[in-house]
């Protein structure tokens, strides 16, 4: 918003030192305004005098010193200005710039932050996807919050966003729970049994199979066909997981199923395309994907010589269907375990006709669970690791959701139990929760001695001249460039880091400062610091409900 206004002034200076004579039209479009990395540099900084002096043939800061005398012609924004190192134009802007923010804020709502710059792209965001072979493992809890986060700040940037989920429901790990089922069924019979040699282990097996024995009772004793217990271990493991997500606040649009593509003909469909292509032959019994004459590094087994694909095929076919249902971006969150994968499945795509650069991956590394300062396993009747439901019951929605986001998908996250249960400052999503919390007391007393923050119009903004204060008003006026960045690079982090920022800088104000005293502070200037409290928590509000979290009113 304001940066956009301040790039305006620096335009319409550039056009015109073009005008002038001063320099030619050579930069136009290649210089940036940024907000400076170090304090003091100003609130903006500009490299257009760097940029233009090789093309110029110039020096840098004679450059600087023209675009200076531009720029101070400005009376709406502009307080002072400096030429810095090189050539940089530091730019500092008036306090009113920032005093005004507040009446957008308070215009805008819950909408403040969010953007159209989407434009309704439409956007497909394929996340979860975990096998129905057991309860949702913490990475997949991961994945989970990572790729709904993805799609809320796409939503929340003007994207018109398709959330789904792959539900891999054939192929041989299918075959293997059905035969682990069955054969938890028998023991629990007394019956003889074989247990499948990398067959699946915990106690949620013989829930199912308990299940089974009620419904049925024996009369599955002599099936030969793995069909019946497959179908009733998906049955139950997939309730069990939409009910893990459902805890979280994630849904899907759609549920794609991995057999439609065999049901469908897509997976012989593509093995002939590519075949036409000269990309597929057999040797060893198997067939392969050329996937060297694609620039891998070797080819790739699709087909295996038991005649059973591998997942290498069926994800091609599903990444085609993806395509043909035209969509502008296809964004797939996966872990880190797919990165062999990857390269072969945009092969693919390529070799099919489909842009392999309309789709991105995110990958995200694992979670390691502490207590204590040691790893946790913790001990679970449902499986042989750790459940995102045993995590939420120890910490909560919240603290899983903010933890799972704090750092870069590709960075291993350590979780610490310890922390994420304090009701404390160390603890960083407690901390931001809280500054949402606190605010909504400070409007609570102002509502008890009836004093009004309903408008910005009864307010003296121009009272807000402490240090504190206006980096308060930068921070908000900085919140919908973090939202936008953190949605065009799938990056949710970068919400999360700037809350806790926010919260370190609100704490600190409030520590220094009295919003509401009636024998220190002036009426006039209470009713000013309620307006930016107010608009600080419009932003904590925001930040965390697009992430989809909760902002608490007390805690």
């Amino acid at each position: 918003m304001i940066l956009e206004q301040l790039l305006e002034i620096v335009d319409a200076c550039f056009v015109k030192g073009v005008e002038e004579g001063k320099w030619s039209d050579t930069a136009a479009g290649k210089y940036s305004v940024e907000v400076p990395k170090r304090e003091g540099q100003g609130d903006f900084s500009t490299n257009m005098a760097m940029v233009m002096a090789g093309m110029e043939k110039k020096n840098p800061r004679e450059i600087a010193a023209q675009l200076v005398e531009l720029l101070a012609a400005d009376d709406t924004m502009i307080d002072r200005l400096e030429i810095a190192g090189p050539g940089f134009v530091n730019i500092f802007l008036k306090a009113s710039v920032w005093q005004g923010l507040l009446t957008s804020v308070y215009a805008a709502g819950e909408d403040f932050g969010k953007s159209d710059i989407g434009k309704k792209r439409r956007v497909l965001v394929e996340f979860v996807s975990a096998n129905p072979t057991g309860p949702l493992s913490i990475g997949h809890g991961r994945q989970a919050i990572l790729g709904d986060a993805i799609a809320r700040l796409l939503e929340a940037s003007g994207h018109d966003v398709y959330r789904e989920y792959y539900f891999n429901d054939a192929g041989r790990q299918m075959r293997v729970l059905g035969e682990s089922t069955r054969a938890r069924y028998l023991e629990l019979q007394d019956l003889p049994f074989e247990f499948p040699e990398d067959g699946y282990q915990g106690e949620y097996i013989y829930d199912i199979a308990k299940n089974l024995l009620e419904e049925r009772g024996n009369a599955l004793v002599d099936e030969k066909e793995v069909k019946p217990f497959t179908e009733k271990a998906v049955e139950l493991i997939f309730k069990d997981i939409s009910g893990t997500l459902s805890r979280m606040g994630i849904h899907f649009d759609n549920y794609f199923n991995e057999h439609s593509l065999y049901d469908d003909g897509h997976i012989d469909s593509v093995v002939e395309e590519l075949r036409s292509k000269g990309l597929v032959y057999e040797k060893d019994n198997a067939v392969w994907f050329k996937t060297t004459a694609l620039g891998q590094e070797q080819d790739r087994v699709i087909i295996k010589s038991s005649g059973e694909p591998t997942y290498r095929l069926p994800d091609i076919a599903y990444h085609r269907e993806k395509f043909r249902r035209n969509f502008d971006w296809l964004i797939d969150v996966f872990g880190s375990d797919h990165i062999a994968t990857v390269p072969d499945v945009l092969s693919g795509v390529e070799a099919l006709g489909y842009d392999p650069g309309k789709v991105t991956v995110v990958l995200h590394q694992f979670v390691t669970l502490t207590r204590d300062g040691k790893i946790v396993k913790m001990s679970t009747r449902k499986a042989t690791f750790v459940t995102v439901d045993e995590l939420l019951d120890e910490v909560g929605t919240d603290v899983v959701r903010f933890y799972f986001m704090m750092r870069k998908a590709d960075s291993q996250l350590d979780f610490d139990l310890n922390l994420a249960a304090r009701q404390e400052k160390d603890n960083p999503v407690y901390y931001v929760q809280y500054g949402h919390a606190r605010i909504c007391s400070i409007l609570r007393r102002a509502d008890d001695m009836n004093i009004s923050y309903s408008s910005t119009a009864d307010a003296d903004l121009s009272l807000l001249v402490e240090p504190e204060e206006l980096q308060l008003l930068k921070s908000i006026a900085a919140f919908p460039k973090v939202l936008e960045s953190a949605a065009l690079d799938l990056a949710p982090h970068r919400v999360i880091f700037f809350l806790m920022e926010l919260a370190g800088e609100l704490h600190s104000y409030y520590n220094k400062f009295k919003v509401i005293d009636a024998e220190s502070v002036p009426l006039a200037l209470t009713k000013a610091r309620l307006c930016l409290v107010y608009g600080v928590r419009q932003v904590f509000y925001n930040g965390l409900t697009i992430l989809g979290m909760t902002a608490p009113d007390s805690m």
